[in-house]
């Protein structure tokens, strides 16, 4: 993909549920390669834009593109661009980490050759390949994260979506799994949006948008947005949000 297109952008997105807006005038870009983390506390819109990204619900306003193609005009080629970890566990627990790479691999249209190649590869990379025929249902949750991680990376994308994905984890699995992710940026050249509302996984020199009650309070640095302050300190101040609920 050429460095100079994004691997996300989002222009001017609204969504609504009857009455109820939960997005206005959404506008972010995450460029190539680039980790973005998108923060908000719950409710705030993250898991309805990343139902518009990845198409369970159709975007009507704005423009949704992965890798310079609109998600509307161009779903194929966008979605073929695009990997997914849910907040909700998504794999099957009575199949084998194997069995639940190789049905995504079929989905997705991979070649026998392609499919076993991937696996290895990917099942080595998040430090599966002791796991690789257990049956997901005897696995830990972090176990189980990194499996579904592998499962995003199987038709190399170049997106990589994540709501959530450390709730429920102790410390040292969401330690692990930031980890894990941050090194496939850096080895793969993946780009991340990364849906949170655990500040602690936010590092200084990050992106970072803030979305509150559907709209995108300011973006930049995590470092710039909060200044002379933290983080934290940054995040109530601009959100009204009371201390504690994070």
């Amino acid at each position: 993909m050429d460095a100079d297109v994004p691997a996300l952008r989002i222009a001017d997105v609204s969504h609504s549920f009857g009455r109820l807006t939960a997005l206005d005038h959404v506008s972010l870009t995450v460029g190539a390669g680039q980790f973005t983390a998108l923060l908000g506390v719950n409710g705030a819109g993250k898991t309805t834009l990343f139902s518009l990204v990845t198409r369970l619900y159709d975007n009507i306003t704005g423009t949704i593109e992965v890798a310079g193609n609109d998600v509307r005009r161009q779903p194929g080629p966008a979605l073929a661009r695009l990997g997914i970890v849910f907040q909700t566990r998504s794999l099957d627990r009575d199949l084998t980490v194997r069995q639940n790479l190789f049905y995504y691999a079929a989905l997705h249209g991979m070649s026998r050759g392609d499919t076993r190649k991937h696996t290895a590869e990917m099942i080595e990379r998040v430090g599966l390949s002791d796991k690789v025929d257990a049956r997901v249902s005897t696995l830990s949750g972090g176990q189980s994260r990194r499996a579904e991680i592998a499962r995003s990376l199987m038709h190399k994308p170049r997106l990589l979506l994540l709501d959530e994905a450390t709730v429920g984890l102790d410390v040292k699995s969401r330690l692990d799994v930031a980890e894990l992710v941050r090194g496939l940026i850096r080895d793969e050249g993946v780009a991340v949006l990364w849906a949170t509302h655990l500040l602690d996984e936010v590092q200084p020199q990050d992106n970072v948008a803030i979305l509150h009650q559907g709209k995108i309070l300011t973006a930049g640095t995590a470092r710039d947005i909060a200044g002379k302050a933290t983080l934290e300190q940054a995040f109530l101040s601009l959100t009204g949000v009371e201390e504690g609920a994070l």
